[in-house]
């Protein structure tokens, strides 16, 4: 079994469209795919799964996966999650950037 720690960097957290964008992910793999949090164990490939986690922004979980492609799957859903907040912090930059041009 492959395990990594994750911190949700995302000001909204593990929402709606990034939690539909994690189970897309995590489906692409043939491993079994989880999200730990705390005693709790979630299924990486149901959104209601994922949403059910309710992982917040500066909460930490445990993505584990086990299977022919698991370090892979572990890998990518890491990534995915800290490109999540380098989404955030890109679009507030254009939001200020916007602003300011308006002026």
């Amino acid at each position: 079994m492959i395990r990594r720690q994750i911190t949700i960097i995302n000001e909204q957290g593990l929402h709606a469209r990034p939690a539909a964008e994690f189970v897309r992910a995590a489906r692409a793999f043939r491993s079994q795919i989880w999200l730990v949090k705390g005693e709790e164990r979630f299924s990486a490939d149901s959104i209601i799964e994922v949403l059910m986690a309710n992982l917040n922004r500066g909460e930490t979980a445990i993505i584990e996966a086990e299977g022919p492609d698991a370090e892979a799957a572990v890998k990518r859903l890491a990534e995915l999650t800290r490109e999540f907040g380098q989404k955030d912090l890109k679009s507030k930059g254009d939001t200020i950037q916007t602003i300011e041009e308006d002026f």
